[in-house]
């Protein structure tokens, strides 16, 4: 941990994103603190502070304790608050004097969707023909059930912050959605149509609550009764829970409109969108439920989705809390250092990234996914994100600088936005 901040000091980086594993605080789920997760995460935000580093934590990433799924099946009980509540609380009475900007979940516009639908994400929970092998599930329901919860134990945690620490400690709370750019693949009046609805069955399915503080038309008028109500003082709870809104942004999916589905009966999540998605190739061959992470950049998507914030939103505040590109390890398990197309792919995201707050985008932050390589929720180790390589095959998993660490580091510290490929073999930059 030292080492790793030092060399977050060394590249310049002025915040850092963190989560805080709920397991690893509280092993149960709720009760008893864990005196060396306590320490553990004291640590980390006191070393980062140590170098001027800010901690910006996140409370939930997609790791809900066994013990809370085995007890009441996790998020499908609204017993899931409570619990998140008083997790929560732990937080920010143990790190909130120093952590000032909160995360309270990860990506759960996504959760239910992986976890639910099609049971690619744990708990795994789906039903034929909407999801495989999965040990049980509804795939018509839990899905809306699962996201109702997330929402609802967002809002409590917000509540509960603003109430109890905000005034004294000073710090900020939002939410981090999962925000690709849906783009209509053709100009028919259908695809254009189709865009809309699955942004507002994925992104707007949080977003609208949070500005409005009810769900999209479409998604009332499509799921009907299989999506849960909000009553009038949940509404009132969720309508502007947010200080900020994070975003984690990769690119830009193709959207075609495929309206038999709202024939099937009964539908699923992802069937009530009427939507198939369609991608631009791209480095990788890898497929994941018909969804594809373009590797190569599409800057102008980010532009088109800050644009899209500002007009439909409101222009909230915006932290972008991932922004990044990977790429398969050698298969030789030769380190790669020479990795040009993710500096060329920060360098115009960042362009686009500054465009739009000349253009009136409320952007506070931006932040690469990742400093270093880490496990993936959908490629394991399959795919390697990090400006510091790791070598997971040695015992202290030692970490190297790839070319875009260089770039990123010379960036920050005032260099010019330049060609990756001014980048030599040495770890210098060519005139």
């Amino acid at each position: 941990m030292v080492e790793d901040v030092k060399l977050m000091h060394e590249m310049g980086l002025e915040a850092y994103r963190f989560s805080i594993a709920w397991t690893r605080l509280i092993p149960d789920g709720r009760g008893a603190v864990n005196p060396n997760g306590l320490a553990y995460y004291n640590n980390l935000i006191d070393e980062l502070l140590s170098y001027g580093i800010q901690p910006h934590a996140t409370i939930y990433h997609f790791d809900l304790p066994q013990a809370l799924q085995d007890d009441y099946d996790g998020l499908l009980s609204p017993r899931f608050i409570e619990d998140f509540t008083a997790y929560a609380d732990v937080c920010f009475r143990s790190f909130g004097d120093r952590v000032k900007h909160w995360t309270t979940l990860n990506e759960p516009n996504i959760e239910p969707f992986g976890g639910y639908d099609t049971g690619s994400l744990p708990p795994r929970r789906c039903s034929t023909p909407f999801g495989q092998g999965c040990a049980g599930g509804n795939s018509t329901t839990e899905p809306y059930i699962a996201a109702h919860h997330l929402l609802l134990a967002h809002a409590s945690a917000v509540s509960l912050y603003r109430d109890k620490y905000q005034t004294e400690q000073g710090g900020q709370i939002g939410i981090t959605l999962l925000a690709f750019w849906f783009e209509p693949a053709s100009q028919k009046l259908d695809d254009v149509k189709a865009a809309a609805r699955i942004s507002d069955f994925t992104f707007g399915w949080f977003m609208d609550p949070l500005v409005y503080g009810d769900y999209p038309l479409v998604m009332k008028k499509n799921a009907g009764s299989r999506l849960p109500a909000l009553r009038a003082e949940e509404s009132v709870r969720v309508h502007g829970s947010f200080d900020f809104i994070g975003i984690n942004h990769y690119g830009v999916i193709y959207i075609a409109a495929d309206l038999d589905q709202l024939k099937q009966s009964p539908r699923d999540y992802s069937s009530d969108a009427a939507v198939k998605y369609i991608t631009l190739p791209f480095q990788s061959s890898r497929n994941k439920d018909g969804l594809r992470i373009e590797n190569h950049p599409a800057p102008w998507a980010l532009r088109k989705l800050l644009d899209f914030l500002k007009h439909k939103y409101r222009n909230p505040p915006v932290l972008i809390y991932e922004n990044g590109a990977g790429h398969e390890p050698d298969p030789s398990g030769r380190f790669v250092y020479n990795d040009e197309f993710r500096s060329r792919y920060l360098q115009d995201y960042i362009e686009a990234t500054l465009q739009s707050i000349r253009n009136g985008s409320n952007v506070h932050g931006y932040f690469v996914w990742s400093f270093m390589d880490v496990f993936e929720v959908l490629f394991a180790y399959r795919f390697r994100f990090g400006l510091y390589g790791v070598d997971f095959g040695a015992e202290n998993r030692t970490r190297y600088a790839r070319h875009s660490a260089l770039w990123y580091g010379d960036f920050l510290r005032g260099g010019a936005l330049r060609p990756a490929a001014a980048v030599t073999d040495s770890g210098a930059y060519s005139q």
